[in-house]
C-alpha cells in the first residue's frame, strides 16, 4: 500500500509543478522573455505527460524530455496534429538550453511565433488535464 501513496504523491507533484510552471511561462511571456517562456512551456507539458504516465503504469515516469515518447507511454490518444505540436515543443527544450542553438532560437521567438506556440501549449495543457481528470 505504501507504493500507492508514493505514486499518488508523485502524480500530484507533476500536476502541481506543471501548474506553477504555467504561471512562470506566462510571466516570462509578458516580460517578453519569449524563448524562455517557450522553454518553460515545454516543461509544463512534460510534467503533465509524466503525471499521465505515472497514472497509467503506477510507477515513476522515465527520465526523458521527449514529449512524443512520453505521450506514447501515457496511453492518452493524441491527435496527429497534437503529436506534431509535441514534436515541435520538444525542440524548445534543446533550443533554449544549448548555446549552439540558442541564438537562432532567440531570433525565431518573435511575439507572433511565441504567441502561436503559447496558445498551442495552453490547448495541450487544457486537453491533457481534462483527460487526466476522467
Amino acid at each position: 500500500m505504501k507504493n500507492k501513496v508514493d505514486i499518488e504523491k508523485t502524480y500530484n507533484h507533476w500536476i502541481n509543478t506543471s501548474d506553477k510552471d504555467f504561471v512562470t511561462m506566462m510571466n516570462l511571456f509578458r516580460s517578453k522573455d519569449y524563448h524562455w517562456s517557450l522553454f518553460i512551456g515545454h516543461i509544463v507539458i512534460e510534467r503533465l505527460l509524466k503525471a499521465a504516465v505515472v497514472k497509467k503504469i503506477s510507477e515513476h515516469a522515465p527520465f526523458s524530455h521527449d514529449l512524443t515518447k512520453l505521450a506514447q507511454l501515457s496511453g492518452l490518444l493524441f491527435s496527429e496534429e497534437h503529436l506534431d505540436w509535441l514534436d515541435t515543443i520538444s525542440t524548445f527544450n534543446m533550443n533554449a538550453r544549448y548555446d549552439s542553438y540558442k541564438e537562432a532560437f532567440y531570433r525565431k521567438c518573435t511575439l507572433v511565433f511565441t504567441s502561436e506556440w503559447i496558445d498551442k501549449i495552453k490547448m495541450l495543457q487544457s486537453w491533457t488535464k481534462e483527460k487526466l481528470s476522467e
